[in-house]
């Protein structure tokens, strides 16, 4: 069954699974981008975790044998996600700072939009 949402003009609007991915790595990338612009520890941990349990999520359903996406691209989203969880440990730790975290997730908005391949 396909989610439903209504567009500006009152009709529904089909929202696919590609939606709502973009929909979350958007949400997550904006925690990132706040808590980059602030000296707030907690939102910083708060944003760098979100994004770690999206990447362990993502991680996961592609090492899953039903997942149909082109080996190619497993190989590159599962490297992908090991980099970002490094990353956000990295970071959590104080020793990396959260932007190479908020450029992988907008590379990946922009291929799940069709904008650059990822």
């Amino acid at each position: 069954m396909t989610p439903l949402s209504q567009n500006g003009y009152g009709t529904p609007a089909v929202r696919t699974a590609r939606d709502s991915e973009y929909d979350v790595f958007s949400r997550i990338t904006r925690m990132l981008r706040q808590a980059d612009t602030t000296d707030d520890r907690r939102a910083m941990i708060d944003a760098v975790h979100k994004n770690n349990q999206l990447w362990t999520i993502l991680a996961t359903d592609l090492a899953e044998t039903g997942n149909l996406l082109p080996d190619d691209v497993k190989a590159g989203l599962i490297s992908l996600a090991a980099f970002s969880l490094r990353h956000g440990h990295a970071v959590l730790a104080g020793r990396a700072e959260i932007s190479a975290l908020i450029d992988v997730n907008v590379a990946v908005m922009k291929g799940l939009r069709g904008e650059v391949a990822v």
